[in-house]
């Protein structure tokens, strides 16, 4: 694998295409010529590393302008340029804290000229369970993350580290690495929780009741691992899935019925653990491929016809999740649904 911080652009080859993959690129190789009617990225890539990276015509293979050497759950960019991130367990700060609960830190980045201020850490939480899972920054200022151990639970926290609110998650307690996801607290108070062993995505009232349940099994495969990762509200009311190990994307509609999907073999193989998710203000959904797909995919787009009209095949870490932030130079309207 390449070193992100030593590197200033991914040796890696970046297909973008209308219909198909070409299946002769290969991992590691210089992107061809015609690879290059994907237009412009810029995107968060979490995983070992965090980075963000900028993709174009010019480098389809990707330019990395900034990096963070520890192992990241999801991370946002944030309006004001901002990075938050959900750390591992056992990572070491470039404080040199070890934080063995995981974290979330939201960070001010610092600009490249030698004599700038570095990256700066300007809010913090520490784990006091096993895991930090998820981050999420509110339009109130308030950060919601979920901790995973012997006491599942969701928080929201101001600024100043007061807890405004916490309640416990129903979710299993055997496996606490497998017990939730991205959570997002909604417009309406609400909070979307996806927990992957109980395959059921939640929806909680602020108190914790739960009130509203999405059954994430797949009918007629009862041994699918259809785990939820992601759990996005859609605007209609309908909410967008990735289903990890099951490799595919769900729609459900309100009842809890698939509306859309995208299976790996709609896309020859392409998906594999659909981990973090986006839908694009195309229409399109943007899918990370955690363990990497067939042709070395870490991140591809489909359209609703499920066509792939973008994918990276990078010799980089796998990508956890993501958070795509600028198309053709034009922002993505923050938060963005992720």
């Amino acid at each position: 694998m390449i070193s992100w911080q030593n590197s200033a652009r991914f040796e890696a080859a970046v297909c973008c295409l209308g219909r198909a993959l070409v299946a002769t690129l290969m991992i590691g190789s210089a992107a061809q010529a015609d690879d290059t009617r994907g237009g412009q990225r810029r995107m968060l890539v979490c995983g070992k590393q965090a980075a963000i990276v900028a993709f174009s015509p010019a480098h389809p293979e990707g330019v990395v302008e900034w990096t963070y050497p520890v192992n990241t759950r999801e991370g946002w960019v944030l309006p004001d340029g901002n990075v938050l991130l959900a750390v591992g367990k056992g990572s070491r700060l470039p404080t040199g804290d070890v934080v063995p609960g995981g974290a979330a830190i939201e960070i001010r980045r610092g600009a490249a000229a030698a004599d700038s201020p570095p990256d700066r850490i300007v809010w913090r939480y520490d784990g006091t369970q096993a895991e930090v899972n998820s981050i999420q920054k509110t339009a109130d200022g308030t950060y919601v993350l979920t901790e995973a151990g012997p006491n599942p639970r969701l928080l929201e926290i101001s600024a100043d580290g007061t807890v405004r609110n916490e309640f416990p998650l129903a979710c299993q307690k055997a496996n606490a690495h497998m017990q939730t996801r991205m959570a997002r607290k909604q417009a309406d108070g609400t909070f979307l929780v996806p927990h992957l062993l109980d395959f059921a995505i939640l929806r909680y009232a602020a108190d914790g009741t739960v009130i509203a349940t999405i059954d994430t099994h797949v009918a007629g495969a009862p041994k699918m691992n259809s785990w939820p990762f992601t759990a996005i509200a859609l605007e209609d009311g309908c909410i967008l899935a990735g289903l990890t190990n099951g490799n595919r994307v769900v729609e459900f509609d309100a009842g809890g019925k698939v509306r859309w999907l995208v299976t790996a073999s709609d896309v020859d193989g392409a998906i594999n653990d659909a981990c973090g998710i986006q839908r694009l203000p195309n229409g399109n959904t943007m899918i990370a491929s955690y363990r990497i797909g067939k042709g070395g995919e870490r991140l591809l787009e489909v359209t609703p016809a499920k066509e792939i009209v973008w994918a990276w095949k990078a010799n980089v870490p796998a990508v956890h999740h993501f958070h795509l932030f600028e198309m053709d130079g034009a922002a993505v309207p923050f938060p963005g649904m992720r």
